[in-house]
């Protein structure tokens, strides 16, 4: 069940986060080739960040 949840809540997230990426992106007019790496940082930091939010979870249940 802490499965689902965390990864509906996973998903929900990213998308936010990639939409407010994508804001950025257009809001600061960063050039095609700078924008792939970023959108890769930032997906890399946040699923760190959920995988971590998910262990610390599963350690308290």
């Amino acid at each position: 069940m802490i499965l689902v949840i965390t990864i509906l809540f996973s998903l929900l997230y990213l998308f936010q986060i990639n939409k407010m990426t994508y804001a950025l992106c257009e809001s600061k007019e960063i050039p095609e080739e700078k924008q792939q790496k970023i959108y890769t940082t930032v997906n890399v930091l946040v699923t760190i960040l959920i995988v971590s939010f998910y262990v610390e979870i599963l350690l308290q249940v």
